[in-house]
């Protein structure tokens, strides 16, 4: 059998600050580490993001230079691990310093050990295990996406990267995001899908006057009135099986002077509606159009990221499963809950993605850590996935 080093990967990814956007040149170190890989940098302004693939399996060198010529149509079956390097600023208040990886007890402790250079550790094991055993399957195409601005704007990460692989036909059919995804106990929850996030900002004008002169004024808090309730904490849609109803979420009302003889000659609202696949812009603005008519406003909206699902039949939610119960015997809940992640890129070119990694419990957080035995099972898991995904 071959020793896992999953445990000093990780602690070798902790000890770069890669505060997003900065990659402090951790990727020099994983290109080393899959030296059995190649790499192509997809880099775009202040973003660092880094393609590394290799073709396993019967005519795998034929394959390979397929791809480095720019001849590869596609034909393989290419199954990618996608991760983000990059991490939250620090914050003050921690035992120890952030980026010096520290054991203690039965956790590692350092800023991105959970969220996700845990997970990213984990799948560069795997890889790396497989590269040591003879293959003579029939070829398959094994690849790592990472981006140095998950925790940004992501507009240069992630997204970019899969739009220059879309021209190189090197689109993943299935892809797993090593983000932290458990709650209680390791094994015991998969994304299958995240809800979108939609801004919007609602002005309802008015006409400012003297409070002791109603008659000469509009108070567009009157004007709204009743209709607060039609949309403070509405549910747009009723939801289904994989998802929660999308709620209106209103968080901040604001008008006025902060004065009490003066009415107001506007009011703003903020609000966010986590959405599933049953509520869209339009469908909102449809919504908010009717429920404000016949009233004077401005409405700003905005679609941050768009919901997406894998199916709960999928190869690859199968694949998954079952390695986990093997490993774990725990059968893992399917869920969509949380926010927003880079699995939804995938999923835009109809690639099978979902989300598995450690217990999500420290990320963001002073004195982020992991537990040590989560990152070994995850490892496990990922080196069976990799079997697996060899047989379909």
């Amino acid at each position: 059998m071959i020793q896992s080093n999953v445990i000093e990967i990780a602690k070798r990814l902790i000890a770069y600050p890669t505060t997003t956007p900065n990659e402090c040149g951790i990727y020099e170190y994983i290109c080393e580490l899959l030296k059995g890989f190649n790499a192509l940098r997809l880099d775009k302004n202040e973003v660092k993001n880094l393609f590394l693939y290799r073709v396993v399996g019967i005519d795998s060198s034929i394959w390979m230079k397929k791809i480095e010529l720019g001849e590869y149509q596609g034909e393989l079956l290419h199954f990618c691990f996608g991760g983000h390097i990059d991490v939250v600023p620090a914050g003050e208040g921690w035992d120890s310093d952030p980026f010096i990886p520290e054991i203690r007890g039965e956790y590692l402790l350092g800023r991105g050990s959970q969220d996700m250079k845990g997970g990213v550790a984990a799948f560069l094991d795997a890889l790396n295990q497989m590269l040591k055993k003879e293959e003579y399957s029939k070829p398959v195409l094994f690849s790592v996406l990472l981006t140095s601005d998950e925790e940004g704007v992501g507009i240069d990460g992630t997204r970019y990267a899969l739009e220059c692989l879309e021209t190189k036909n090197l689109i993943p059919n299935y892809a797993i995001v090593a983000e932290p995804t458990c709650v209680n106990e390791f094994g015991d929850m998969i994304k299958i899908g995240r809800r979108g996030s939609i801004n919007g900002i609602l002005t309802i004008h008015g006409k400012q006057g003297h409070v002791a002169y109603p008659d000469k004024c509009i108070n567009p808090v009157e004007l709204l009135g009743k209709r607060l309730g039609d949309l403070a904490g509405y549910d747009l849609d009723l939801g289904d099986e994989n998802f929660m109803p999308s709620k209106l979420v209103i968080t901040d009302i604001r008008g006025g002077m902060e004065v009490v003889n003066v009415t107001p000659n506007e009011l703003r609202i903020m609000f966010n509606v986590r959405n599933n696949t049953l509520t869209t812009k339009e469908s909102l603005e449809n919504y908010i159009k009717k429920t404000l008519e016949g009233l004077e406003y401005d409405l700003e909206i905005k679609v941050s990221s768009d919901p997406f699902i894998s199916q709960r039949q999928g190869t690859l939610i199968s694949i998954l499963q079952d390695s986990i119960h093997k490993i774990t015997k725990h059968k893992p809940e399917l869920s969509t809950s949380g926010g927003t992640s880079d699995a939804r890129f995938f999923a835009k070119y109809g690639c099978e993605v979902v989300e598995f990694g450690v217990c999500n419990d420290k990320i963001h957080s002073i004195n982020e850590r992991v537990k040590i035995s989560d990152l070994m099972l995850l490892g496990t898991v990922f080196s069976e996935v990799i079997e697996r995904i060899k047989g379909v």
